[in-house]
């Protein structure tokens, strides 16, 4: 679906704050609100839009390390089978991603503290074609930005 100027800045303005009320969409594109809802609803259909989320601290709920994982396997042809495996290890990972370099696969972890986090290193250690993991701590995040269209 090619997107016009229109909805490009409608997707910036929802990228910035999800939470934005149509009617101030609609008042920045110089449209009505029932023209925004419809071109949001058709850009959410189309799968541009994926969804909504909050911006969570979970330092601030008790999650202290973050990290990043990446993940050796065997054989290229695992690798559909392992991110299955990994999908269903519901420990903290959000986000798995296959990758080229010296990792076939990375995954992105936030949880409790150093405990929890080995625990999470031994399950994928013992999925079956992992060869080794390399675990990156994150000390900060100094940037995270969603990128504009």
């Amino acid at each position: 679906m090619p997107l016009d100027a229109t909805d490009k800045k409608i997707l910036n303005m929802l990228l910035q704050s999800g939470r934005i009320s149509y009617t101030d969409i609609a008042k920045a594109v110089d449209m009505k609100p029932p023209s925004i809802i419809d071109r949001i609803k058709k850009l959410e259909n189309e799968g541009i839009i994926k969804g909504y989320t909050a911006n969570v601290d979970y330092q601030k709920l008790g999650y202290d390390i973050s990290a990043f994982i990446g993940i050796t396997v065997d054989n290229t042809d695992h690798v559909d089978n392992i991110k299955e495996i990994i999908n269903k290890i519901d420990d903290g990972i959000t986000s798995c991603y296959h990758v080229t370099g010296d990792f076939s696969l990375i995954i992105k972890l936030i949880t409790e503290n150093t405990n929890t986090l080995a625990e999470v290193i031994k399950k994928l250690r013992a999925i079956d074609g992992v060869v080794k993991t390399n675990t990156i701590l994150i000390f900060s995040t100094m940037m995270e930005r969603y990128r504009g269209i």
